[in-house]
């Protein structure tokens, strides 16, 4: 245990500390001036932990509007917005919100994942980057052993790798189920706590060909999508959201090489060689049926799907945002990138 006025922190590895805040410094809610102070004061302990390992740079790194107010709530040298996601969840076209919209002009780096997203936020600050979603290459393209609760589930294996939530087209996959009880129906992962999805699986549940077989770590969800003979992503494509999102499982599904389907969102048609778009449940019939044939997996064909994935190796694309943010740094910071990182070209 830390003695009296030590900083939590917990070694991730080499280089990576994570701050866990004291038991006297949890997190409030309410009321408001509390929650605001709790949060300064998370932050500035957290600083204190970096500045006494030798950091001469505090980068301030965002993920979410609602951490708009750490901006002013710390001392920093350089602050970054990363946006991996439209954060209004909304089903309709809706106004920027003026608090993101705030935070984006503020910072000294945006990075968005999407170019439909780019394309909608990224006038506000001019330096704004454009980095897409990607994939632990290795962890997804390595043969890995069929996951024993798979292991009984019968071919063809139709599956999907993710969150439950809204934004998956449950009637479609409704559709799937009852017309094609020749195939197994995977989803792997939680479901959201949402009566309308609730109800969904409950009602998919009901039929012998579909299988849930929930919450998996990111080790071990890595194997599924090897082992299934179609990946699936069947999202909606009336939502505010999905018309701005790229979805990360596109290159975990490329790197295990199977065959994917999937619905035509903005951020697909680029991929439409390496997947195969449908809209209505006659086109995912087609296009299911199609990806189960010999000439959909080909050796060719899978190499194409894991040349592409390869592309968007996280080491490639963390490596694009580090160059990015210590050239906001100075040339000293930006030059000690380019020789930790072999000289590598970002």
């Amino acid at each position: 245990m830390a003695g009296a006025g030590q900083i939590h922190v917990l070694s991730e590895r080499q280089g990576l500390e994570v701050y866990t805040p004291e038991v006297w410094l949890p997190k409030f809610y309410r009321p408001a001036f509390l929650a605001r102070r709790s949060f300064r004061w998370r932050l500035r302990r957290a600083r204190r932990s970096l500045l006494r390992r030798g950091c001469r740079q505090i980068l301030l790194y965002l993920w979410r509007p609602d951490f708009a107010d750490a901006i002013s709530s710390v001392p920093h040298d350089r602050s970054c917005y990363h946006i991996d996601d439209e954060y209004s969840f909304s089903d309709a076209d809706s106004p920027l919100d003026e608090r993101e919209a705030r935070l984006i002009a503020k910072v000294d780096q945006v990075f968005v994942h999407s170019r439909q997203m780019y394309a909608r936020k990224g006038s506000i600050n001019p330096n704004t980057a454009y980095v897409p979603n990607g994939v632990a290459y290795d962890a997804y393209a390595k043969e890995a052993p069929e996951p024993h609760d798979l292991a009984s589930i019968p071919h063809p294996r139709v599956g999907y790798t993710g969150y439950l939530k809204r934004t998956l087209n449950w009637d479609l996959c409704l559709h799937l189920a009852s017309k094609h009880p020749e195939w197994s129906l995977i989803f792997v992962g939680p479901v959201d706590a949402s009566l309308e999805v609730r109800k969904a699986v409950q009602d998919l549940s009901g039929y012998s060909n579909v299988h849930f077989l929930g919450l998996k770590s990111a080790h071990q969800l890595a194997a599924y999508p090897q082992h299934f003979d179609v990946c699936i992503m069947p999202y909606r494509t009336d939502t505010h959201s999905m018309r701005y999102g790229y979805p990360l499982k596109l290159h975990e599904y490329l790197a295990s090489g199977r065959p994917s389907v999937a619905a035509p969102l903005l951020a697909l048609q680029e991929f439409a060689e390496v997947v195969s778009l449908a809209s209505t449940p006659e086109e995912w019939t087609t296009a299911i049926t199609t990806s189960l044939s010999p000439d959909a997996n080909k050796q060719e064909r899978r190499a194409a799907r894991q040349a592409t994935a390869r592309k968007h190796d996280w080491e490639a694309l963390v490596l694009r945002v580090a160059t990015a943010m210590t050239q906001r740094l100075g040339p000293e910071f930006a030059n000690r990138l380019v020789s930790l990182s072999g000289g590598a070209d970002a």
